[in-house]
């Protein structure tokens, strides 16, 4: 039976007050109910970007005492740092996977920026350290340069990309959306047996999408706080274990079933 790795982005964009083991306790129960992988960024204590790592390492031994959860800390985020302090989680103990993002977008009102030159430092430097890299894709452009950036450098394979929808500014959470990426991704990658594609969904309402997703081909589903807090149309949730678990549950109507942590980095090839 096919694998979906289950992601979950635990901690809301908003200001808020960052609480380590709140977060922590909040990831385990995610764990229990299905999620291989935990998405954070690099955050202060009113949840600001930050290029100091404290909160984070904190977070982050906190949730290992608890499970072995994969974990990707994000090198983007709206914000006004530098490319080398974004990078900063690569040269962590602690981390095991970041995000890579490989091209500037509108964000609602913000602009989400990532010249070519920040994302070829960012993928030289995460090769050299040796995390494994999940590629953000909000455009079709971006599927161009990372198909470019996979001939100029020397990826792990395989290589996962995660395709984003939803936000105010990139393409909307539809079907017609997805199969345009896919059919891109699968253009630019034909003749590659090592490519997984993956499904986040900003601002997500219903199940429509990620039930579409996952029947379509999807290798990975990513949800959490930082996405949505909706558990159903009228309804939100009060901690991202619950949404874990109803994203669980679609994975499995669809004849599918989550991976465990330890399939997740087998399939994914992190040791």
């Amino acid at each position: 039976m096919d694998k979906v790795i289950l992601s979950v982005a635990p901690v809301c964009a908003s200001p808020h007050k960052i609480i380590p083991e709140e977060i922590a306790e909040d990831v385990y129960e995610c764990y229990i109910n299905g999620a291989a992988m935990v998405h954070l960024h690099v955050r202060d204590e009113n949840a600001a970007l930050t290029k100091d790592l404290t909160l984070v390492k904190k977070t982050v031994e906190l949730i290992k005492q608890k499970c072995d959860i994969i974990i990707e800390i994000s090198t983007g985020g709206v914000s006004d740092l530098t490319i080398k302090e974004r990078c900063q989680p690569i040269y962590a103990d602690f981390t095991e996977a970041v995000s890579l993002n490989v091209g500037s977008v509108n964000l609602g009102k913000s602009v989400y920026q990532n010249p070519i030159d920040d994302v070829k430092f960012c993928v030289s430097e995460l090769i050299k350290y040796k995390k494994y890299p999940e590629t953000e894709l909000f455009e079709l452009g971006m599927v161009n340069t990372m198909a470019g950036l996979v001939k100029e450098f020397d990826f792990t394979s395989p290589i996962l990309l995660a395709l984003v929808f939803g936000h105010e500014g990139e393409l909307p959470a539809t079907e017609n959306a997805l199969r345009h990426m896919v059919q891109y991704v699968n253009e630019c990658f034909r003749g590659r047996e090592d490519i997984i594609w993956g499904y986040t969904q900003a601002g997500r309402k219903d199940w429509d999408m990620m039930r579409y997703a996952v029947n379509y081909g999807a290798g990975s589903l990513r949800v959490g706080f930082e996405d949505s807090d909706y558990l159903d149309t009228d309804v939100k949730a009060d901690k991202n274990s619950v949404i874990v678990q109803r994203a669980a549950q679609v994975i499995r109507e669809c004849g599918k079933v989550p991976a465990s942590s330890r399939e997740a980095r087998a399939i994914l090839g992190i040791s």
